[in-house]
């Protein structure tokens, strides 16, 4: 087997129903999901092609991830993974997404992903195992990687410092206010959601987190919405099997045409609740409105209560303005 062969992996899936909302388009979590599953096949297949402990690559982060077409019910999504960079400790994954109209032969780019993996022991979960290096075309191409690592790094350590909000219920809310719109979903991780090792699958985890996000952005507009984009998920925790977790979500920002949900996760292990609850995954889901003939509407003003919202509404708002800015220049480098 080819390196190039071990660094690449393909994935085909045809949608279903359930994989869909109400009017046919499919989930963003649901898309999350694929994408998450054949990153774990690259990631931990390269890890062990090395001697020493066997490992399963465990998700880190998701990078920004944008949803540039809908996918719907009958379309088959094809799902490709690249090793890109790696460190000592972590892999970096690139993953496409491809939808195929496979009554027509139309095929479509719907998602791009760059997603963080840190091997660990199967003897000891506890260790992190070191990573085989690839090999790159280019000293421009190692150092571009490394420059992405260098970020992502620095702005997990920046994210941990939030770690320490919790989204508090408040009952009558007013209409198009945070706390109307904000919503609560909790899950017990059972078998089925877990890794051979017991601990839960990163697919799984950003599933239920755009289906919370799905829900604050329908309250908030009362019409059909979309995911439109997902800013970087950081995965600060493993989960384990048996984890009661609490998924929160909580509108930040709007603006004409879309909706800033910050997510939270918290995981609660009943077995060991001598360790307490954690927060073990933050992200922002981006969503818009769509009307009934899929075209975009009109997102309701977000109406902001002290000083805590307005802040992050103003967070929000420079997010979105960056984001913007950055669709633009690459949307110029094409042309």
């Amino acid at each position: 087997v080819s390196l190039k062969d071990i660094s690449q992996s393909h994935k085909s899936l045809i949608m279903r129903p359930d994989d869909a909302n109400i009017v046919g388009n499919v989930h963003g979590g649901t898309i999350l999901k694929m994408i998450e599953e054949a990153r774990c096949i690259i990631g931990t297949r390269h890890c062990n092609t090395q001697t020493g402990d066997r490992c399963v690559a465990a998700l880190a982060r998701v990078e920004r991830t944008d949803f540039l077409h809908p996918m719907f019910i009958g379309e088959v999504a094809h799902v490709s993974a690249e090793i890109t960079y790696t460190s000592k400790h972590s892999v970096e994954v690139q993953v496409n997404v491809l939808s195929e109209n496979i009554v027509t032969g139309a095929k479509k780019l719907t998602n791009k992903a760059t997603l963080w993996y840190v091997p660990f022991s199967l003897q000891n979960v506890a260790k992190i195992v070191e990573v085989p290096p690839i090999e790159y075309s280019s000293p421009e191409q190692e150092e571009a990687g490394k420059k992405r690592y260098e970020a992502q790094k620095l702005e997990r350590l920046e994210t941990k410092e939030r770690n320490g909000e919790i989204i508090m219920s408040v009952s009558l809310p007013e209409p198009y206010t945070v706390a109307f719109s904000q919503s609560s979903l909790i899950h017990l991780i059972g078998p089925s959601d877990c890794t051979l090792h017991g601990f839960v699958h990163g697919g799984v985890t950003m599933k239920l987190m755009d289906e919370v996000a799905g829900i604050v952005a329908a309250r908030h507009c009362k019409t059909n919405i979309v995911t439109a984009s997902v800013d970087a998920i950081n995965f600060h925790r493993k989960i384990k099997k048996g984890c009661v977790i609490t998924i929160s979500g909580r509108m930040t920002f709007t603006s004409n045409k879309s909706m800033e949900i910050e997510v939270f996760v918290d995981a609660d292990p009943l077995v060991e609740a001598e360790k307490g609850k954690y927060r073990a995954v933050t992200a922002f889901f981006t969503y818009i409105s769509l009307d009934k003939d899929n075209k975009p509407h009109p997102v309701p003003p977000l109406k902001l209560e002290g000083e805590e919202e307005q802040k992050r509404f103003e967070e929000g708002k420079a997010r979105y303005l960056q984001n913007k800015a950055k669709r633009l220049a690459d949307k110029e480098r094409q042309q």
